[in-house]
């Protein structure tokens, strides 16, 4: 089979799909690697790196238009979505609940499309979960934002001119970005508190040397896939009244609330940044999802009237672009080594896998993803 991984094309993105070391274990199970020019420069890898795993270079239109498996990191044009080989296989992010039209594009030409977004959170999974490995980068990302906006340090120092306090920090959303995100502050040396709605993550906050919040919203859970549930609007007034106090003594406060394939809540109010001390920084890693700060725009810094900053960056990963690269591929080609056959040197599509019946999309000309066939 003929593997193609084209350079990512989105203005900004740093970050590529698959690097070298990958690229030569799919060469030894027996594929054929074709990759774009400058595939890896944005992150310090030459063609050269790439011809030495085996790959082939070639140009973008005729790699789309041989491969039988396309390999991404961001979701394709809709434009591109011609070029490709009838029956082939796509697998990137999609975000699928919202693209109804590239997924609509990818039925019709018969593509077998995978969305990375949608693989299935169980532990055979976890080597291929490419949401959880990017989220864990993106939460280191936003400490290293916050600390660097501070007009403080993080660590309490003992010192003849007198003890500087530690900088408090809250996260919001203790998930695999939040957990990074405790981590992180702890090492720098802050004191940090966190709040999810899920208790049963309480240990895992106190186990990286943090405070667990504790709100009674009554019963709220997690999905099957390990997801925080959707609160009611009065869950959402609670959580709110209950974090006011948290929030208005924290120099430095993350959120990492999102709801899988829907708007992301908003968990900070304009009320709730009223009562904020000036020079407050707040991190929305929501932003792309609609936010969780009343106010934050996407890729801009927002100052409140009484001097609250509120991050809004998107792509928080591509910070790392590097080491997001690394795990990316990682996840890519573990993905494809799981259903390649080593005698027919070919994927397999079983469609009674767990894991491929939770992350097609589209197959055969059809919408076979039921979650997705049935979003509204």
């Amino acid at each position: 089979m003929i593997i193609g991984i084209p350079k990512e094309i989105i203005p900004g993105e740093q970050r590529t799909a698959l690097i070298p070391s990958s690229v030569d274990r799919l060469v030894k199970k027996g594929a054929t690697v074709l990759v774009e020019a400058g595939l890896g420069t944005s992150i310090g890898i030459p063609d050269e790196e790439y011809i030495k795993a085996g790959a082939r270079i070639e140009k973008r239109s005729t790699l789309l238009s041989s491969s039988d498996i396309v390999l991404r990191l961001r979701k394709p044009p809709v434009e591109e979505i011609a070029l490709l080989k009838k029956d082939s296989i796509h697998i990137s992010f999609l975000d699928p609940f919202n693209e109804k039209e590239l997924v609509a594009a990818l039925s019709r030409q018969e593509i077998s499309a995978f969305s990375m977004e949608m693989i299935p959170r169980t532990t055979r999974a976890q080597k291929m979960d490419a949401l959880s490995s990017q989220a864990n980068l993106a939460g280191y990302v936003t400490v290293i934002l916050a600390a660097e906006r501070l007009p403080k340090i993080f660590p309490m120092l003992m010192t003849p001119a007198g003890t500087i306090a530690p900088a408090r920090v809250f996260i919001i959303g203790a998930g695999v970005a939040g957990l990074q995100a405790i981590a992180t502050a702890k090492r720098l040396g802050a004191r940090v508190e966190a709040f999810d709605t899920r208790p049963v993550v309480k240990e895992q906050v106190q186990s990286l040397g943090a405070k667990f919040v504790e709100i009674d919203l009554g019963d709220t859970g997690q999905t099957t896939q390990g997801y925080a549930k959707a609160l009611t609007p009065e869950q959402l007034e609670k959580q709110r009244q209950g974090m006011i106090k948290v929030c208005a003594q924290s120099d430095v406060i993350i959120t990492t609330a999102q709801l899988f394939g829907r708007k992301a809540p908003v968990v900070l109010s304009k009320d709730m940044l009223a009562q904020m001390k000036p020079g407050t920084i707040i991190v929305d890693m929501a932003v792309e999802s609609g936010g969780n700060v009343e106010g934050s725009k996407l890729n801009e810094e927002v100052v409140t009237a009484n001097g609250v900053r509120i991050l809004g960056f998107g792509n928080l990963p591509g910070r790392v672009a590097a080491h997001a690269s690394q795990v990316y591929s990682t996840n890519l080609h573990n993905l494809v080594e799981e259903y390649w056959d080593n005698d027919t040197k070919t994927f397999k599509l079983n469609l009674e896998d767990e894991i491929i019946k939770g992350a097609l999309i589209t197959h055969q000309g059809q919408i076979v993803n039921e979650m997705v066939k049935n979003a509204k």
